[in-house]
């Protein structure tokens, strides 16, 4: 107890600590530890994610894309005492924790993606192709990482795709903030309307650890999972060319609106580190001390 209080005495809160977390925190410097979210006395459980997409791709119709480039999601949770909960067929439960956004509001990072036009050969990036944005469209909500292996959605995500091409302006996208795209996967078994057919994910390897310099986290890993979506509706363009006088045409390339079940999301090589605590000062203690 002696060691336990002088290490929290050397990494107190207070303290003004340097350099991005490292060992089992690395990634998580943009945790908002400092929130009234995860600040709340109320919280029974408060935490930092962050989770690395190694790749996998999306189906819109008979449009395929491949993620190009790892995307990185990050982001802080919270389950307040007697939180929601969600209960599976095994009699098992899990907690659906709620989401704070990060210090630098990029819950979702993703590269650009160069989409080819349906019809045209793309020799032309920007022009003969759309450049790709995927942005998030809210926050992600009903965060249940314990639902892993489970036909159950580990979290629900709105996003929006932002298409850039010379002709169709700088505001075209298809989904909004009111009318998003709502990504719901699963590492269990999807349950998709005809013609899809449900496909099986993966929760890869699981681990899980103590903080290694003695504070009371502990955190939890899920190493190559594959999630999966492909019972998901996509809306229509929106914003396209002037006035959107290019909604039709971006509709009748990718054959938008596009109903649930003519859809597919793959979330593959995916990395999570979750460090839980129920206490925020000892969370924010145990990073700063693997800040280097």
């Amino acid at each position: 107890m002696g060691t336990l209080a002088l290490v929290a005495t050397v990494a107190s809160p207070s303290a003004a600590a340097s350099g991005q977390p490292t060992g089992p925190y690395t990634g998580m410097g943009t945790c908002p530890t400092s929130s009234t979210q995860m600040q709340d006395p109320n919280q029974a459980v408060v935490g930092c994610t962050v989770a690395t997409i190694g790749g996998g791709g999306f189906t819109v119709g008979s449009t395929q894309v491949n993620f190009s480039s790892p995307m990185t999601v990050s982001f802080g949770v919270t389950w307040a005492k007697g939180g929601p909960t969600v209960t599976f067929p095994d009699k098992s439960t899990a907690e659906l924790f709620s989401t704070v956004s990060p210090t630098d509001g990029k819950e979702l990072q993703s590269s650009p993606l160069d989409v080819p036009i349906p019809g045209l050969s793309n020799f032309w990036p920007g022009v003969t192709s759309a450049i790709v944005l995927i942005e998030p469209a809210g926050p992600i909500t009903n965060f249940a990482p314990l639902s892993a292996g489970e036909n159950y959605p580990i979290f629900q995500l709105p996003i929006k795709l932002h298409l850039l091409n010379a002709f169709l302006g700088l505001s075209c996208y298809i989904g909004s903030d009111s009318a998003p795209i709502v990504l719901s996967p699963t590492a269990g078994t999807t349950s998709p309307p005809p013609p899809n057919q449900p496909v099986k994910g993966s929760t890869g390897t699981i681990s899980i650890g103590r903080d290694p310099n003695g504070f009371g986290d502990t955190v939890v890993g899920f190493a190559n999972a594959t999630l999966n979506d492909n019972a998901l509706p996509v809306p229509g363009a929106n914003g396209c060319g002037l006035f959107g006088s290019a909604d039709w045409i971006v509709n009748l390339l990718f054959g938008l609106p596009s109903a649930a079940g003519h859809n597919a999301i793959t979330l593959s090589s995916v990395t999570t580190d979750l460090a839980v605590d129920s206490s925020d000062s000892d969370l924010i203690n145990a990073i700063n001390a693997t800040r280097k």
